[in-house]
Protein backbone atom coordinates (compact mmCIF):
# COMPACT_ATOMS: atom_id res chain seq x y z
CA UNK A 1 0.00 0.00 0.00
CA UNK A 2 1.11 3.09 -1.01
CA UNK A 3 -1.26 5.58 -1.80
CA UNK A 4 -4.58 6.27 0.11
CA UNK A 5 -7.57 8.15 -1.24
CA UNK A 6 -8.95 10.34 1.81
CA UNK A 7 -12.53 10.01 1.61
CA UNK A 8 -13.34 12.90 3.70
CA UNK A 9 -13.47 16.55 4.89
CA UNK A 10 -12.16 18.65 7.79
CA UNK A 11 -10.15 17.79 10.80
CA UNK A 12 -10.45 14.26 10.11
CA UNK A 13 -9.15 14.32 6.67
CA UNK A 14 -6.13 16.62 7.73
CA UNK A 15 -5.48 13.67 10.48
CA UNK A 16 -5.50 10.68 8.42
CA UNK A 17 -3.47 12.78 5.99
CA UNK A 18 -1.01 13.35 8.64
CA UNK A 19 -0.93 9.84 10.10
CA UNK A 20 -1.15 8.53 6.11
CA UNK A 21 2.48 11.03 5.61
CA UNK A 22 4.34 9.66 9.03
CA UNK A 23 4.06 5.84 7.63
CA UNK A 24 5.71 6.92 4.34
CA UNK A 25 2.03 6.95 2.80
CA UNK A 26 0.97 9.02 -0.08
CA UNK A 27 -2.85 10.74 -0.34
CA UNK A 28 -5.09 12.27 -2.13
CA UNK A 29 -8.19 13.71 -0.95
CA UNK A 30 -11.37 13.95 -2.71
CA UNK A 31 -13.16 17.46 -1.59
CA UNK A 32 -16.31 19.09 -2.20
CA UNK A 33 -16.23 22.36 -4.22
CA UNK A 34 -17.67 23.61 -1.06
CA UNK A 35 -13.97 22.76 0.16
CA UNK A 36 -12.00 23.82 -2.57
CA UNK A 37 -8.67 24.96 -0.84
CA UNK A 38 -9.51 23.21 2.49
CA UNK A 39 -6.33 22.62 4.48
CA UNK A 40 -6.96 18.91 4.26
CA UNK A 41 -6.74 19.42 0.21
CA UNK A 42 -4.00 21.86 0.49
CA UNK A 43 -1.85 19.33 2.58
CA UNK A 44 -2.32 16.09 0.56
CA UNK A 45 -0.19 14.84 -2.04
CA UNK A 46 -2.57 15.68 -4.68
CA UNK A 47 -6.51 16.61 -4.52
CA UNK A 48 -9.58 15.98 -6.59
CA UNK A 49 -12.66 17.35 -6.50
CA UNK A 50 -15.41 14.96 -6.39
CA UNK A 51 -18.74 16.76 -6.91
CA UNK A 52 -20.84 19.69 -5.77
CA UNK A 53 -21.29 21.11 -2.01
CA UNK A 54 -23.93 19.02 -1.52
CA UNK A 55 -23.29 15.75 0.37
CA UNK A 56 -25.40 13.03 -1.53
CA UNK A 57 -23.81 14.23 -4.94
CA UNK A 58 -19.97 14.26 -3.41
CA UNK A 59 -19.01 12.71 -0.22
CA UNK A 60 -22.19 10.36 -0.17
CA UNK A 61 -21.56 9.44 -3.87
CA UNK A 62 -20.17 5.88 -3.49
CA UNK A 63 -19.51 5.65 -7.17
CA UNK A 64 -17.81 9.30 -7.29
CA UNK A 65 -15.12 8.50 -4.51
CA UNK A 66 -14.54 4.74 -6.19
CA UNK A 67 -14.01 6.34 -9.55
CA UNK A 68 -11.77 9.09 -8.26
CA UNK A 69 -9.64 6.77 -5.95
CA UNK A 70 -9.02 4.77 -9.24
CA UNK A 71 -8.04 7.53 -11.40
CA UNK A 72 -5.55 8.94 -9.31
CA UNK A 73 -3.94 5.53 -8.91
CA UNK A 74 -4.87 4.61 -5.09
CA UNK A 75 -4.16 1.28 -3.99
CA UNK A 76 -6.86 2.07 -0.38
CA UNK A 77 -10.15 4.56 0.86
CA UNK A 78 -9.88 5.70 4.23
CA UNK A 79 -13.72 6.98 4.66
CA UNK A 80 -12.88 8.74 8.14
CA UNK A 81 -15.91 8.97 10.24
CA UNK A 82 -19.56 9.64 9.12
CA UNK A 83 -19.95 10.07 5.35
CA UNK A 84 -19.54 6.79 3.80
CA UNK A 85 -17.93 5.47 6.85
CA UNK A 86 -20.45 2.60 8.05
CA UNK A 87 -21.91 2.09 4.59
CA UNK A 88 -20.98 -1.51 3.02
CA UNK A 89 -21.54 -0.18 -0.07
CA UNK A 90 -18.56 1.77 -0.62
CA UNK A 91 -16.62 -1.34 1.35
CA UNK A 92 -17.76 -3.75 -1.15
CA UNK A 93 -17.19 -1.70 -4.06
CA UNK A 94 -13.57 -0.72 -2.81
CA UNK A 95 -12.87 -4.61 -2.44
CA UNK A 96 -14.81 -5.23 -6.35
CA UNK A 97 -12.18 -2.49 -7.56
CA UNK A 98 -9.37 -4.17 -5.91
CA UNK A 99 -9.06 -1.10 -3.75
CA UNK A 100 -8.45 -2.24 0.32
CA UNK A 101 -10.73 0.01 2.62
CA UNK A 102 -9.52 0.90 5.57
CA UNK A 103 -12.50 -0.70 8.03
CA UNK A 104 -13.98 -3.70 8.23
CA UNK A 105 -15.21 -6.48 5.59
CA UNK A 106 -18.93 -5.02 4.00
CA UNK A 107 -20.67 -7.70 5.35
CA UNK A 108 -19.41 -6.80 9.02
CA UNK A 109 -20.04 -3.63 8.45
CA UNK A 110 -23.85 -4.45 7.43
CA UNK A 111 -24.35 -7.00 10.45
CA UNK A 112 -23.09 -4.43 12.83
CA UNK A 113 -25.34 -1.71 11.49
CA UNK A 114 -28.54 -3.47 11.67
CA UNK A 115 -28.98 -3.14 15.61
CA UNK A 116 -31.85 -5.90 15.85
CA UNK A 117 -29.28 -8.51 14.81
CA UNK A 118 -26.09 -7.33 16.14
CA UNK A 119 -28.60 -7.05 19.83
CA UNK A 120 -29.03 -10.89 18.61
CA UNK A 121 -25.84 -11.49 18.21
CA UNK A 122 -24.58 -9.89 21.13
CA UNK A 123 -26.84 -11.95 23.46
CA UNK A 124 -25.47 -14.88 21.38
CA UNK A 125 -22.02 -14.28 22.72
CA UNK A 126 -22.91 -13.76 26.24
CA UNK A 127 -23.15 -10.19 26.45
CA UNK A 128 -26.14 -8.45 28.44
CA UNK A 129 -28.49 -6.15 26.34
CA UNK A 130 -31.21 -4.08 27.23
CA UNK A 131 -34.79 -5.82 27.64
CA UNK A 132 -36.38 -5.22 24.07
CA UNK A 133 -37.03 -6.22 20.79
CA UNK A 134 -38.00 -5.61 16.99
CA UNK A 135 -41.62 -3.72 17.34
CA UNK A 136 -43.79 -4.13 13.59
CA UNK A 137 -47.03 -2.25 15.03
CA UNK A 138 -47.87 0.65 17.66
CA UNK A 139 -49.28 -2.26 19.13
CA UNK A 140 -46.76 -4.33 19.87
CA UNK A 141 -44.68 -1.59 21.27
CA UNK A 142 -47.81 -0.54 23.33
CA UNK A 143 -47.28 -4.30 25.08
CA UNK A 144 -43.75 -3.93 25.48
CA UNK A 145 -43.64 -0.67 27.24
CA UNK A 146 -46.57 -1.57 29.35
CA UNK A 147 -44.89 -4.97 30.71
CA UNK A 148 -41.34 -3.24 30.76
CA UNK A 149 -42.70 0.12 32.64
CA UNK A 150 -42.30 3.90 30.97
CA UNK A 151 -40.22 5.35 29.98
CA UNK A 152 -39.16 3.56 26.31
CA UNK A 153 -36.50 4.18 23.67
CA UNK A 154 -37.81 3.99 20.11
CA UNK A 155 -34.54 3.02 17.88
CA UNK A 156 -34.23 2.75 13.96
CA UNK A 157 -33.17 -0.96 13.56
CA UNK A 158 -30.74 0.70 10.66
CA UNK A 159 -29.58 3.67 12.92
CA UNK A 160 -26.71 4.94 14.41
CA UNK A 161 -24.74 7.86 15.69
CA UNK A 162 -27.18 8.99 17.47
CA UNK A 163 -29.78 9.29 15.06
CA UNK A 164 -33.18 7.98 14.89
CA UNK A 165 -33.89 7.67 18.54
CA UNK A 166 -37.36 8.37 20.33
CA UNK A 167 -37.95 8.83 23.67
CA UNK A 168 -41.80 8.32 24.86
CA UNK A 169 -42.54 8.95 28.91
CA UNK A 170 -45.78 7.94 28.91
CA UNK A 171 -48.11 5.81 26.73
CA UNK A 172 -49.65 8.96 24.41
CA UNK A 173 -46.27 9.98 23.52
CA UNK A 174 -45.57 6.72 22.71
CA UNK A 175 -48.80 6.82 20.39
CA UNK A 176 -47.61 10.41 19.02
CA UNK A 177 -43.78 8.85 18.21
CA UNK A 178 -44.16 6.01 16.96
CA UNK A 179 -45.62 6.92 13.50
CA UNK A 180 -43.06 9.85 13.46
CA UNK A 181 -40.30 7.31 14.37
CA UNK A 182 -41.32 5.12 11.29
CA UNK A 183 -41.41 7.72 8.43
CA UNK A 184 -38.10 9.19 9.75
CA UNK A 185 -36.25 5.37 10.11
CA UNK A 186 -37.56 5.06 6.68
CA UNK A 187 -36.21 8.28 5.62
CA UNK A 188 -32.58 8.27 6.80
CA UNK A 189 -31.33 4.84 6.17
CA UNK A 190 -33.97 3.32 3.72
CA UNK A 191 -35.54 0.85 6.22
CA UNK A 192 -38.77 1.32 8.36
CA UNK A 193 -38.03 -1.65 10.92
CA UNK A 194 -38.05 0.13 14.63
CA UNK A 195 -37.21 -1.78 18.32
CA UNK A 196 -38.17 -0.26 21.58
CA UNK A 197 -35.98 -1.08 24.69
CA UNK A 198 -36.54 -0.17 28.21
CA UNK A 199 -34.95 3.22 28.77
CA UNK A 200 -32.32 3.52 32.03
CA UNK A 201 -33.00 6.48 34.06
CA UNK A 202 -29.46 6.91 35.08
CA UNK A 203 -27.54 6.03 31.97
CA UNK A 204 -24.07 6.50 31.37
CA UNK A 205 -22.84 6.00 28.00
CA UNK A 206 -19.80 3.78 27.69
CA UNK A 207 -17.43 2.82 24.56
CA UNK A 208 -14.45 0.67 24.67
CA UNK A 209 -12.11 0.68 21.67
CA UNK A 210 -11.07 -2.34 19.97
CA UNK A 211 -8.50 -3.16 17.38
CA UNK A 212 -8.76 -6.64 15.23
CA UNK A 213 -6.11 -7.82 12.64
CA UNK A 214 -6.71 -10.24 9.73
CA UNK A 215 -4.00 -12.45 11.73
CA UNK A 216 -7.09 -12.90 14.56
CA UNK A 217 -5.31 -10.77 16.73
CA UNK A 218 -8.15 -9.19 19.09
CA UNK A 219 -7.40 -6.60 21.80
CA UNK A 220 -9.04 -3.54 23.45
CA UNK A 221 -6.90 0.10 23.81
CA UNK A 222 -10.03 0.85 26.75
CA UNK A 223 -12.58 2.52 27.13
CA UNK A 224 -14.36 6.38 27.35
CA UNK A 225 -17.25 7.93 28.61
CA UNK A 226 -19.89 10.01 26.37
CA UNK A 227 -22.21 11.10 28.34
CA UNK A 228 -22.12 14.31 28.45
CA UNK A 229 -24.68 14.60 25.29
CA UNK A 230 -27.53 16.77 24.02
CA UNK A 231 -29.95 14.59 21.64
CA UNK A 232 -27.72 11.47 21.81
CA UNK A 233 -24.93 13.76 20.09
CA UNK A 234 -21.64 13.72 22.30
CA UNK A 235 -20.46 16.84 23.51
CA UNK A 236 -17.68 16.16 25.90
CA UNK A 237 -15.41 12.61 25.83
CA UNK A 238 -12.77 11.48 28.22
CA UNK A 239 -10.99 8.79 29.09
CA UNK A 240 -10.71 6.45 30.89
CA UNK A 241 -14.36 6.78 32.85
CA UNK A 242 -14.22 7.94 35.70
CA UNK A 243 -15.70 6.08 38.63
CA UNK A 244 -15.93 2.84 37.36
CA UNK A 245 -15.12 -0.13 39.72
CA UNK A 246 -12.27 -2.51 38.56
CA UNK A 247 -14.63 -5.71 38.09
CA UNK A 248 -16.98 -3.62 36.05
CA UNK A 249 -13.85 -1.94 33.76
CA UNK A 250 -12.38 -5.66 32.95
CA UNK A 251 -15.88 -6.51 32.65
CA UNK A 252 -16.50 -4.06 29.52
CA UNK A 253 -13.20 -4.93 27.97
CA UNK A 254 -13.87 -8.60 27.84
CA UNK A 255 -17.37 -8.09 26.18
CA UNK A 256 -16.02 -5.81 23.82
CA UNK A 257 -13.32 -8.34 22.75
CA UNK A 258 -15.64 -10.91 22.73
CA UNK A 259 -18.25 -9.48 20.65
CA UNK A 260 -15.82 -8.57 18.00
CA UNK A 261 -14.20 -11.91 17.73
CA UNK A 262 -18.22 -12.95 17.25
CA UNK A 263 -18.68 -11.10 14.18
CA UNK A 264 -15.22 -11.58 12.66
CA UNK A 265 -14.21 -7.67 13.21
CA UNK A 266 -11.63 -6.27 11.12
CA UNK A 267 -9.48 -2.96 12.16
CA UNK A 268 -10.14 -0.57 14.19
CA UNK A 269 -13.76 -0.38 15.47
CA UNK A 270 -16.10 0.61 18.97
CA UNK A 271 -18.38 -0.81 20.77
CA UNK A 272 -20.40 1.46 22.77
CA UNK A 273 -22.58 0.08 26.29
CA UNK A 274 -24.85 1.87 28.62
CA UNK A 275 -23.94 1.63 31.98
CA UNK A 276 -26.85 1.90 34.58
CA UNK A 277 -25.28 4.59 37.04
CA UNK A 278 -27.49 3.30 40.31
CA UNK A 279 -26.97 -0.37 39.79
CA UNK A 280 -23.39 -0.53 37.88
CA UNK A 281 -25.18 -3.00 35.70
CA UNK A 282 -23.88 -2.81 31.95
CA UNK A 283 -25.71 -3.34 28.15
CA UNK A 284 -24.48 -3.88 25.20
CA UNK A 285 -25.76 -1.03 22.72
CA UNK A 286 -24.41 -1.10 19.34
CA UNK A 287 -20.91 -1.28 17.77
CA UNK A 288 -19.31 1.73 15.60
CA UNK A 289 -17.33 -0.09 12.42
CA UNK A 290 -15.37 3.74 12.09
CA UNK A 291 -12.95 5.50 13.99
CA UNK A 292 -14.74 7.79 16.28
CA UNK A 293 -14.40 11.74 16.53
CA UNK A 294 -13.08 10.86 20.52
CA UNK A 295 -10.24 8.37 19.39
CA UNK A 296 -7.81 10.93 20.71
CA UNK A 297 -9.00 10.71 24.16
CA UNK A 298 -7.54 7.03 23.56
CA UNK A 299 -4.65 7.98 21.48
CA UNK A 300 -3.64 10.55 25.00
CA UNK A 301 -3.68 7.17 27.48
CA UNK A 302 -2.39 5.01 25.50
CA UNK A 303 0.13 6.44 23.29
CA UNK A 304 -1.41 4.69 20.44
CA UNK A 305 -1.74 6.44 16.73
CA UNK A 306 -4.61 5.02 15.94
CA UNK A 307 -5.22 6.04 12.23
CA UNK A 308 -2.02 4.82 11.75
CA UNK A 309 -3.09 1.73 13.39
CA UNK A 310 -6.20 1.11 11.14
CA UNK A 311 -3.76 1.83 7.88
CA UNK A 312 -1.51 -1.11 9.16
CA UNK A 313 -4.14 -3.28 9.85
CA UNK A 314 -5.91 -2.36 6.00
CA UNK A 315 -1.93 -3.51 4.53
CA UNK A 316 -2.53 -6.97 6.11
CA UNK A 317 0.05 -6.04 9.31
CA UNK A 318 -0.48 -8.12 12.47
CA UNK A 319 -1.12 -5.65 15.43
CA UNK A 320 2.24 -6.18 16.88
CA UNK A 321 1.32 -5.93 20.62
CA UNK A 322 -0.28 -8.28 23.25
CA UNK A 323 -3.13 -7.08 25.45
CA UNK A 324 -0.65 -6.88 27.94
CA UNK A 325 1.53 -4.70 26.04
CA UNK A 326 -1.28 -2.00 26.51
CA UNK A 327 -0.50 0.92 29.18
CA UNK A 328 -2.58 3.53 29.94
CA UNK A 329 -1.34 6.74 31.70
CA UNK A 330 -3.14 9.53 32.74
CA UNK A 331 -6.72 11.18 32.15
CA UNK A 332 -7.65 12.54 28.96
CA UNK A 333 -10.53 15.16 27.84
CA UNK A 334 -11.75 15.79 25.02
CA UNK A 335 -14.61 19.02 24.15
CA UNK A 336 -15.71 19.74 20.48
CA UNK A 337 -15.50 23.12 19.67
CA UNK A 338 -18.47 23.65 17.22
CA UNK A 339 -20.13 26.03 14.98
CA UNK A 340 -23.42 26.35 16.72
CA UNK A 341 -25.12 29.01 18.53
CA UNK A 342 -27.02 27.20 21.99
CA UNK A 343 -28.56 30.35 22.81
CA UNK A 344 -30.95 29.75 19.69
CA UNK A 345 -31.35 26.81 20.11
CA UNK A 346 -27.85 25.32 18.62
CA UNK A 347 -28.41 26.86 15.35
CA UNK A 348 -25.77 25.84 12.81
CA UNK A 349 -23.25 28.93 12.28
CA UNK A 350 -21.79 29.13 9.18
CA UNK A 351 -19.80 31.83 7.83
CA UNK A 352 -16.05 32.95 7.51
CA UNK A 353 -13.79 32.83 10.19
CA UNK A 354 -11.87 36.15 10.72
CA UNK A 355 -9.52 35.18 13.87
CA UNK A 356 -8.96 31.69 15.23
CA UNK A 357 -5.93 31.27 18.00
CA UNK A 358 -5.51 28.23 20.71
CA UNK A 359 -3.18 29.14 23.44
CA UNK A 360 -0.16 26.74 23.34
CA UNK A 361 -0.62 24.88 26.93
CA UNK A 362 1.50 21.69 27.69
CA UNK A 363 -0.66 18.75 27.55
CA UNK A 364 -2.85 20.03 25.40
CA UNK A 365 -3.57 19.18 21.48
CA UNK A 366 -5.56 20.31 18.97
CA UNK A 367 -7.31 18.56 15.92
CA UNK A 368 -8.52 21.08 13.48
CA UNK A 369 -8.86 21.88 9.90
CA UNK A 370 -9.24 25.81 10.98
CA UNK A 371 -7.46 28.82 10.64
CA UNK A 372 -7.74 32.50 9.47
CA UNK A 373 -9.99 32.70 7.32
CA UNK A 374 -11.31 29.57 6.45
CA UNK A 375 -15.10 29.29 5.64
CA UNK A 376 -17.58 26.70 6.81
CA UNK A 377 -20.25 25.73 4.67
CA UNK A 378 -23.62 25.20 5.13
CA UNK A 379 -23.54 21.76 4.45
CA UNK A 380 -21.66 19.96 6.78
CA UNK A 381 -21.39 19.24 10.51
CA UNK A 382 -20.83 21.92 12.26
CA UNK A 383 -17.06 20.95 14.20
CA UNK A 384 -14.66 23.13 14.03
CA UNK A 385 -11.83 21.83 16.15
CA UNK A 386 -11.53 18.81 19.33
CA UNK A 387 -9.41 20.45 22.36
CA UNK A 388 -7.64 17.52 23.90
CA UNK A 389 -6.26 17.94 27.20
CA UNK A 390 -4.11 15.24 29.18
CA UNK A 391 -2.36 14.62 32.29
CA UNK A 392 -1.73 12.85 35.34
CA UNK A 393 -5.47 12.94 36.72
CA UNK A 394 -9.03 13.88 35.58
CA UNK A 395 -8.58 17.00 37.98
CA UNK A 396 -5.35 18.24 35.92
CA UNK A 397 -6.97 17.32 32.53
CA UNK A 398 -9.89 19.25 33.38
CA UNK A 399 -7.90 22.43 34.62
CA UNK A 400 -5.87 22.54 31.39
CA UNK A 401 -9.01 22.26 29.73
CA UNK A 402 -10.57 24.96 31.25
CA UNK A 403 -7.19 26.75 30.48
CA UNK A 404 -7.78 26.14 26.75
CA UNK A 405 -11.29 26.93 26.58
CA UNK A 406 -10.11 30.17 28.42
CA UNK A 407 -7.85 31.39 25.87
CA UNK A 408 -9.04 30.16 22.67
CA UNK A 409 -10.21 32.77 20.86
CA UNK A 410 -12.42 32.32 17.77
CA UNK A 411 -14.24 35.06 15.34
CA UNK A 412 -16.35 35.68 12.37
CA UNK A 413 -18.52 32.49 13.83
CA UNK A 414 -20.38 31.90 17.05
CA UNK A 415 -19.45 29.01 18.79
CA UNK A 416 -20.43 26.59 21.34
CA UNK A 417 -17.38 27.49 23.86
CA UNK A 418 -19.54 29.06 26.54
CA UNK A 419 -21.37 26.04 26.64
CA UNK A 420 -18.38 23.98 27.17
CA UNK A 421 -16.58 25.88 29.67
CA UNK A 422 -19.99 26.02 31.62
CA UNK A 423 -19.89 22.01 31.57
CA UNK A 424 -15.94 21.80 32.61
CA UNK A 425 -16.72 23.92 35.64
CA UNK A 426 -19.54 22.85 37.25
CA UNK A 427 -19.91 20.78 40.15
CA UNK A 428 -21.83 17.42 38.47
CA UNK A 429 -19.07 17.31 35.85
CA UNK A 430 -15.72 17.83 38.55
CA UNK A 431 -17.67 15.11 40.63
CA UNK A 432 -17.84 13.10 37.57
CA UNK A 433 -21.67 12.72 38.51
CA UNK A 434 -23.25 12.95 35.25
CA UNK A 435 -25.50 10.61 32.60
CA UNK A 436 -26.60 11.07 29.23
CA UNK A 437 -29.68 13.37 30.38
CA UNK A 438 -27.43 15.43 32.79
CA UNK A 439 -26.19 17.95 30.22
CA UNK A 440 -30.23 19.03 28.77
CA UNK A 441 -31.62 18.19 32.21
CA UNK A 442 -29.43 19.95 34.85
CA UNK A 443 -27.94 22.75 32.20
CA UNK A 444 -29.74 23.89 29.21
CA UNK A 445 -33.10 23.70 31.16
CA UNK A 446 -31.99 25.11 33.52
Amino acid sequence: MRRVFVANRGEIAVRVVRSCRELGLETVVGFSEADRGSLAARMADRAVCIGPGSPAQSYLNVGAVVQAAIGTGCDAIHPGYGFLSENPALAAAACENGLRFVGPPAEVIELAGDKLRSREVAAEAGLPVVPGGEVSALADALRFAEEAGYPVLLKAAAGGGGRGIKLARDREELERLFGVALAEAGAAFGDERLYVERFIRSARHVEVQVAADEHGGVLHFGERDCSVQRRYQKIVEEAPAPGLDAGTRAALHGAAVAFAREIGYRNLGTVEFVVDAESGEFFFMEMNCRIQVEHPVTEAVTGRDLVADQLRIAADERLGLSQEEVEFRGHAIECRLTAEDPAHGFRPTPGRISRFSVPEIEGLRVDTHCEEGTLVPPYYDSLLAKLVSCAGDREGAIERMREALEGLVVEGVPTNRELLMHVLAHPDFTGAAVDTTWLEEAVLAA
